[in-house]
């Protein structure tokens, strides 16, 4: 058999032969497959590195991730250095490289890169060791060095893969040829992630030590270093486990740091013998209690200003800008209201004492400055602010009526209706608090002392236009308009239901406890108007000043006019409705209950404001929805008074409230009345004698309204917000209240919040108040 048969025969085909006949034997077929790799190898590798260096050049810097540059905007209390809290998407304060100490740039660079200052900004094995990770279906590692660290978070995203690790490298290195390394590492420490919500080395060094960057210890700045790596299972609050494994990557930082030769190995096993220590810091949510009705209210003041410049604050800048942002709130103050209500705010004796809340706040006479406001709840449970979204004002707004008819000519001297009830053209009826009479002819000063509604009806009817001079009087004073206009001051700067109605001066209009401060702060400001405000300045980062208020005074009364209704509001503390819970211990003060009734005749909010020549504060106290009834829930007091008396819960409250606010101010006293004698068309009783002071008094009217109530609450609270709110809610109401002559109903509660509602007020102390309209009376 042939040689050619004999292959055939055991292999099925003939031998390869070579060249020159013979067959090849298995060296050759192993050169010639190596030879065929290397070839392949090489053109993959040029078509890697072309490919590569093609990606390079069309690959462009993309714009940073937009939350990754933001700063928080910080906000202050009054004067600029304590802190009130922060607008953030992310909570950072970026700071230049010099501002850090080398303490934590060394120990950084040390346990995340220590080549960082020679290398090229990437790290080809961790290239590699992703690209095969991934190719066997493994997951990547890090090893990332820090230019690529600070890319991946300022350009990319947290995908897990080699093409993310390819794009990441092409960018490292544009950056590295863009940036020098003191510019990649300042980038890097303000933006990387600390844990605790703190982005960027200033924030972490807050957040953990309490203090600013520049004073961190070489222990401190080890720690901050270890827990950048892991901060998710390295925060020492997180308890042993987290402490022993924080323990751990510290001892390595302050190893790597002397190894490379930043500290000696005496100072590194000095440090390393223990972790430094960790302040408590109260884990306070950003809008927990009533710092978030601050904020809120921040926020919105702003968002309808302007800046120096003439554009307008946007939200963005807000949340993300880096502003510095100083308010006129006193943390003094801001306690004081909150002890107060805490002290005086009735919680047993009576159902669903949650559903019971205060709004409160203090204004500067003279400025204008809201120094402090109670809100009601915490912010994180209802968003509803109650000093802002206010409630129907009854008698305290009576002020505003006396003003006007001093300045139209009449005189604390000059006497009116006092009987009950006084019977209108329409047949309609006015009523004084439990249907009391007081004569045909009291003074101004009794009207105001004692809260006489007829009284007060018929200063408004012998007035010509009573109402709209009321109404123009309150607004001069400090009281919005009805409708809201950009040009409008006022927080809110709307009044729904200021309408031009006989009944004006009995307040069924919607009036905030901050308008109503400030409009009493211009009669203890000797008749000078100052517009409510709550931001005082804002600069930018870098110090320059985008805004400052600028404080204006207007003229609404003359000093006199001003001194006259002041006595006559300081007899109701010291002899009327308020004397009981009002006065101070120190000082003379002056003031005025109020009561509102909706229709039915049911008391639905109840209210205590007044002043000295240093503060205004208002009180008010409200049900539910805002129109819950309050006589017959609210238990009487030890003193004997009803809950819903003005004189009762709001006047202890405010009390409380201006005890705290006045501890360590001087004693000022309030001035003595002028009695204006205006030209007035009724004349003067020529034989009046000016009230003398007296101990005795008559307290307010113990027994309930003698009308039954016909509307009852209609909501009780329902579950309620337990996330922190990213948006301020809508306080007041936005449709027109129903207006007859003698006031107003609102027909829209605020709309945010299952347990309020703005309500409607007629007396100083409750009773019944006609829901009927009112005409004029003719004139004496």
């Amino acid at each position: 058999m042939s040689w050619s048969e004999l292959m055939r025969a055991r292999f099925g085909r003939p031998p390869k032969k070579t060249g020159d006949g013979a067959p090849r034997t298995w060296k050759q077929r192993l050169r010639k497959a190596f030879v065929y790799a290397t070839v392949t190898a090489v053109v993959l590798a040029l078509l890697g590195i072309a490919g590569f260096v093609y990606l390079y050049k069309t690959t462009d810097i993309p714009e940073p991730n937009a939350e990754f540059l933001t700063n928080a905007s910080v906000v202050y209390y009054d004067g600029g250095k304590e802190e009130l809290g922060r607008y953030a998407l992310q909570n950072r304060d970026s700071i230049p490289l010099e501002d850090m100490p080398d303490n934590i740039k060394q120990a950084v660079v040390a346990a995340e890169d220590q080549s960082f200052y020679t290398n090229n900004g990437i790290d080809t094995k961790g290239i590699l060791r992703a690209f095969f990770n991934n190719a066997k279906g493994g997951s990547t590692q890090g090893a990332s060095t820090i230019t690529q660290q600070y890319v991946k978070i300022l350009y990319l995203n947290q995908e897990r893969s080699y093409k993310r690790k390819v794009k990441e490298a092409i960018l490292s290195l544009k950056i590295q040829r863009e940036y020098s390394k003191d510019e990649v590492l300042e980038g890097y420490l303000n933006t990387i992630y600390f844990g605790r919500g703190a982005y960027g080395i200033q924030a972490a060094s807050d957040v953990y030590f309490n203090k600013q960057a520049k004073d961190l210890t070489l222990r401190e700045a080890a720690v901050l270093a270890s827990v950048l790596n892991d901060p998710n299972d390295l925060d020492p609050a997180d308890g042993k486990e987290a402490r022993q494994a924080l323990k751990g990557r510290y001892q390595y930082v302050l190893e790597s740091m002397a190894g490379v030769g930043n500290i000696t190995d005496e100072e590194a096993e000095e440090a390393a013998a223990r972790l430094p220590k960790f302040p408590e810091i109260p884990a306070e949510s950003t809008y927990g209690g009533q710092r978030g009705h601050l904020l809120a209210m921040v926020k919105d003041q702003l968002l309808g200003m302007f800046k120096v410049d003439g554009t307008p604050f946007t939200e963005d800048e807000i949340d993300g800008g880096g502003l510095r942002i100083t308010t006129t709130f006193q943390p003094r103050i801001m306690t004081a209201l909150e002890d107060g209500v805490a002290e005086a705010k009735p919680t047993e004796g009576f159902d669903k004492p949650k559903t019971l809340h205060v709004g409160a706040a203090t204004v500067e006479p003279g400025t204008g400055a809201l120094r402090g406001v109670y809100g009601g709840q915490d912010y994180l449970d209802s968003q509803i602010n109650w000093a802002t979204a206010g409630g129907q004002a009854g008698s305290t707004f009576k002020p505003f009526a006396l003003a006007a008819g001093i300045n139209d000519g009449y005189a604390l001297t000059d006497t009116f209706e006092g009987n009950s009830p006084i019977v209108l053209e329409d047949g309609s009826e006015v009523e004084n608090q439990g249907d009391t009479s007081y004569g045909s002819s009291v003074d101004l000063v009794q009207a105001t002392e004692d809260s006489i509604n007829t009284a007060y009806i018929d200063l408004t009817v012998r007035m010509d236009d009573g109402p709209e001079k009321i109404i123009a009087m309150a607004e001069k004073m400090g009281i919005p308009p009805a409708k809201k206009r950009p040009r409008n001051g006022g927080i809110p700067n709307a009044t729904p239901g200021l309408e031009p109605v006989t009944g004006v001066a009995l307040g069924s209009q919607t009036v905030s406890p901050v308008n109503m401060a400030n409009g009493y702060a211009t009669i203890a400001a000797e008749g000078q108007a100052s517009g409510v405000y709550v931001v005082e300045k804002v600069t930018d980062r870098d110090g320059d000043v985008l805004y400052q208020h600028k404080r204006t005074r207007t003229r609404a009364l003359s000093a006199d006019e001003a001194a006259d209704v002041s006595f006559a509001m300081q007899q109701v503390v010291e002899a009327g409705s308020g004397s009981t819970n009002a006065p101070l211990s120190d000082r003379e003060s002056a003031g005025k209950t109020g009561t509102a009734t909706k229709t039915g005749g049911a008391v639905s909010s109840s209210w205590f404001a007044g002043f000295t020549p240093q503060l205004s504060t208002a009180v008010m106290y409200v049900r539910g929805t805002g129109n819950g009834q309050l006589d017959g829930w609210l238990p009487t007091s030890e003193d004997g008074l009803e809950g819903y008396f003005g004189g009762n819960y709001p006047a202890k409250t405010w009390n409380a409230i201006m005890e705290r606010e006045h501890a360590g101010l001087p004693v000022e006293d309030l001035p003595e009345p002028a009695y204006v004698d205006g030209d007035n068309p009724d004349g003067v009783d020529e034989d009046y004698v000016p009230p003398v002071e007296t101990d005795t008094f008559e307290p307010e009217p113990t027994q309930q309204p003698t009308r039954e109530p016909t509307e009852e609450p209609t909501e009780e609270p329902t579950e309620e917000p337990t996330q922190e709110p990213t948006q301020e809610p809508t306080q007041e109401p936005t449709e027109e209240p129903d207006c007859g002559l003698l006031g107003c109903e609102p027909t829209q509660e605020p709309t945010q919040e299952p347990t309020q509602e703005p309500t409607q007020e007629p007396t100083q102390q409750p009773t019944q108040q006609p829901s009927a309209a009112a005409l004029r009376r003719e004139r004496d």
